[in-house]
């Protein structure tokens, strides 16, 4: 099952730098305006790293963005500005939020440590939406040229006991009281996060997840692009080892190159260090926040569709084809440039239509429209899709409404074509308003149980179908796949 593993993270160095101006949201949550608030707080932030600005002369492989984030990661490692842990370690994380839409204060808390990468017909790591090949290739690349994950890929676990979070947050008088980072973010969002090299501790942690199924909750590109980079670094880092070691795929201590010998640093003399497993080969592992769905503090927001590009679409068309598509087409008297109003119009909606309608609120440039599909109404236009996949509200919308009534075929979404995201219902709306967008689609969250049910069923959900919140930051501990030069400004043994 999982496999989890502490590491010598790369670290800001609060002595050099402040954090705070260097760690960033996840790079597909980075706006154009956030990009250059990031650009202009540090010449150190990440976003230089995870998603740099193209410049005029870019040359492909030669100098564009993907060689400038290998140059600076270089560079601040060289400076000292991310300084390596001078031993294996695993963090505490919590995030303490204001839910959107309630004002209520909640609290999530995970661990970040590196998990083993495991395809998914392995039945050990679950996907639970599609991907996007642009993204996947661009990850990919970043990943080529830097040899380091910056940003954890949010895991999910199911631990009724809650043992995880009893071996290592503060309430049990672990870790220390003080955290070694504490800071919010430009949402309002309190990270703290806790270092934790105690090796009992972190070999109980590998024991109560070690019989766990994990389920992607965010980060899927990046996984997908993990699981692409170790097939491509297999082989080689596998014959590498077995001329040295003769174990290939060993994970025990000695047999992983990159963490030096005791003699290189006396921490690591410790037998109970020794005995911590490791991945196979750096490629094997991936960085990872794990969150246990049975713990408080897992909100997932609606993440609503933009429809654009649509040469011929025809508003009436639309309109005859939902209606004999739907249980009940409901043309509403709701100004869509107040979203709250729409909102609230969709929640009413769906409350009195109960748990067996879908809804879903569709804004056109003049009308706004509430399309209601019963279970029947499911069972007759997707018929080929599981009953418990049908479900879902934005399985109905991209199977039976964009590609059934607007021909949107799944290729097309999944190159990126037609159909654009947005969390706030106000974006997607606008684009429409202002005649950037045909329609808009205004849609219900998909809850934890559906979620976890059609996860572990082998379903997989569209693009974009949770936006889990608030976002886990990068840059909080990197994970190079090269081991620091010992007595470089950014070792700790220097």
């Amino acid at each position: 099952m999982a496999r989890i593993f502490p590491f010598r993270a790369l670290r800001y160095n609060p002595s050099l730098v402040r954090v705070e101006d260097c760690v960033t949201q996840p790079y597909d949550k980075i706006t154009p305006s956030m990009q250059q608030s990031y650009y202009s707080r540090s010449p150190y932030n990440l976003v230089r790293i995870i998603l740099g600005l193209p410049e005029l002369f870019d040359e492909t492989g030669v100098n564009d963005v993907y060689t400038r984030a290998a140059r600076d990661f270089a560079d601040w490692r060289e400076a000292g500005v991310l300084a390596e842990e001078p031993e294996p370690c695993v963090f505490a994380y919590a995030q303490r939020f204001q839910v959107p839409g309630t004002g209520e204060t909640a609290e999530r808390r995970g661990l970040i440590a590196l998990g083993a990468v495991s395809p998914y017909s392995e039945g050990v790591v679950f996907r639970h939406e599609q991907t996007h090949t642009r993204a996947r290739v661009d990850r990919l690349n970043l990943l080529r040229a830097t040899r380091a994950h910056f940003g954890q890929i949010f895991m999910l676990y199911s631990d009724p006991a809650h043992t995880v979070e009893s071996l290592v947050f503060p309430a049990a008088g672990k870790p220390a009281a003080v955290p070694e980072i504490e800071l919010t973010d430009e949402f309002g969002t309190l990270h703290r996060v806790w270092r934790i090299s105690d090796p009992a501790t972190i070999n109980m942690v590998q024991g109560a997840l070690g019989d766990k199924k994990l389920i992607i909750a965010d980060g899927h590109h990046r996984y997908e692009t993990a699981l692409a980079y170790a097939a491509e670094q297999a082989p080689a880092t596998a014959l590498t080892a077995q001329a040295q070691h003769g174990t290939p795929g060993s994970e025990s201590r000695a047999a992983n190159s990159r963490t030096p010998a005791p003699a290189q640093h006396p921490s690591l003399g410790n037998p109970a260090l020794a005995a911590l497993a490791e991945p196979a080969y750096p490629e094997a592992a991936v960085l990872m926040c794990f969150h246990n769905m049975d713990s408080v503090g897992l909100h997932i927001l609606p993440t609503h569709r933009i429809v654009s590009g649509l040469r011929s679409f025809d508003p009436q068309a639309f309109l005859q084809a939902a209606e004999a598509l739907c249980t009940r087409v409901e043309l509403l008297a709701v100004d869509p440039r107040q979203p709250d109003a729409l909102f609230a119009a969709l929640a009413e909606h769906t409350a009195a239509a109960g748990p067996n309608t879908s809804t879903i609120l569709a804004v056109l440039r003049d009308q706004v429209l509430m399309l209601s599909l019963d279970a029947e109404a499911r069972e007759r236009a997707l018929p080929q899709v599981p009953a418990r996949k049908r479900q879902l509200d934005l399985v109905v919308l991209h199977d039976a409404i964009l590609h059934g009534l607007l021909g949107i075929s799944p290729e097309a979404v999944k190159a990126g074509e037609y159909v654009q995201y947005a969390r706030e219902a106000a974006d997607a709306v606008a684009a429409v308003l202002r005649g950037d967008a045909e329609l808009a689609f205004l849609v219900n969250p998909v809850t934890l149980e559906q979620l976890r049910e059609n996860s572990f069923a082998g379903e997989v959900m569209p693009q974009k179908s949770t936006d889990f919140y608030p976002k886990l930051l990068s840059g909080l501990a990197i994970y190079a796949l090269d081991e620091q030069p010992a007595g470089s400004p950014g070792s700790r043994e220097a």
